[in-house]
């Protein structure tokens, strides 16, 4: 079989909703991180790339029709390389990464680019049809996040709660303070604000030219000023006396990324560097209401998947959706609230959550970590929304 090595990646900066980077189309976003991949590594033969698969959420604006193919002519990249776009909703992008890597484990292909996009800023609002002629029926949803055009049948069986009330259930369930979840938010930026003094969030950012503006270079989310004192005060979002907050949620953001996945003799052929091979991955089901406890399942069969125990994971890049549900996920796996190789840079927290990109920046920063002396194995995993979790493993070359 096959090895599936991952040779580069980058991402663009993450802006805020409506902030820096919501001026730019969703479809020219995507096309940015590949523009960088390409003069990035000079040798690589454009056209000899196999696939462009893309993750991406919503698909309902300007990502709609094959986002990846989009992106890749805007690119630069010839015609006669094909692009898909995929959605397993928050995991999109480490799907297409998965997706990737299998194609060249199995030898259909060599080369590929995976990674993801979304403009949360540039999510439309849609309209339906209406279900009958002169019909004053027709409903307007704001396809941001969350469900829309919701299923009767769906709401009776499954219940449709939000990705905030999701997180609540789970605080609930399984016993998370607020106290808790606050002081993971606060690690969470200090983390983040240093990995930005240090430069080390720099290498992995691509600047994005904004028309007759400064280009933007670093991530706009995180708050380094914030301070536990301030997280406390704020009021909960789903219920009095609840748990989650705007300061221990992740964002609502824009942003894209991509990775550069090659075979073994593709890499020497293109002067490519292999920094390392990825070794598994697995998704797994839980209840919708629960959405955020997918990562545990996902993790334990993705371990299972590669003959590995949980204590061989040098690196963990765990999804911060919500610090409740990162919490239950850290304790179900029974590592501590503050594991120093969680997330060490910071996480979705602090510098933001663009659906179709997250896993990208996960996986990317991943392999930076292990490059930089972060051990010999890193763990990926995210939660998803509709009840769903996803994981891969990576080992350094």
């Amino acid at each position: 079989m096959e090895q599936a090595f991952i040779c580069d990646a980058i991402r663009t900066p993450f802006g805020r909703y409506g902030g820096v980077l919501a001026g730019v189309r969703t479809d020219d976003l995507a096309a940015i991180p590949l523009r960088a991949l390409l003069a990035r590594n000079p040798h690589l033969d454009a056209g000899a790339i196999d696939d462009v698969i893309y993750g991406c959420v919503n698909q309902a604006g300007e990502d709609n029709r094959n986002v990846a193919r989009m992106a890749l002519l805007l690119a630069g990249i010839p015609e006669r390389v094909p692009g898909t776009t995929v959605n397993r909703l928050c995991g999109s992008s480490l799907e297409a990464a998965a997706v990737a890597a299998r194609g060249i484990r199995c030898g259909e292909i060599a080369l590929a680019i995976a990674g993801g996009v979304e403009s949360m800023s540039r999510s439309p609002l849609v309209l339906s049809k209406p279900d009958a002629a002169w019909a004053r029926s027709q409903k307007m949803e704001d396809s941001t996040l969350g469900w829309r055009f919701v299923n009767p049948l769906m709401k009776e069986r499954y219940g449709v709660d939000s990705m905030a009330e999701t997180a609540e259930n789970v605080a609930t369930e399984c016993g998370i303070a607020r106290a808790d979840q606050d002081a993971f938010a606060l690690r969470s930026q200090l983390r983040a604000a240093a990995a930005m003094a240090a430069g080390r969030l720099a290498e992995e950012i691509t600047p994005v030219e904004i028309p007759k503006k400064a280009a933007v270079s670093g991530d706009e989310h995180p708050r380094p000023d914030t301070t536990l004192e301030a997280l406390s005060a704020l009021r909960p979002v789903v219920r009095p006396g609840g748990t989650v907050t705007a300061g221990n949620a992740s964002g609502i953001n824009d942003g894209a990324g991509a990775l550069l996945l090659a075979s073994e003799s593709a890499a020497a052929k293109y002067a490519l560097t292999p920094k390392a091979r990825v070794l598994g991955s697995a998704v797994a089901g839980v209840a919708p209401r629960v959405m955020g406890l997918g990562p545990a399942p996902a993790v334990e069969k993705a371990l299972a998947l590669t003959g590995l125990k949980l204590n061989q994971i040098d690196l963990i890049e765990l999804n911060e959706a919500f610090a409740a549900q990162a919490l239950a996920v850290l304790r179900a796996l029974g590592l501590p609230d503050d594991a120093a190789h969680v997330n060490p840079d910071g996480g979705a927290i602090a510098l933001g959550h663009p659906l179709g990109a997250s896993g990208a920046r996960l996986l990317g920063a991943a392999v930076r970590q292990l490059q930089r002396g972060g051990g010999r194995y890193a763990l990926c995993t995210m939660c998803i929304g509709v009840g769903q979790g996803i994981a891969m493993i990576v080992e350094r070359v």
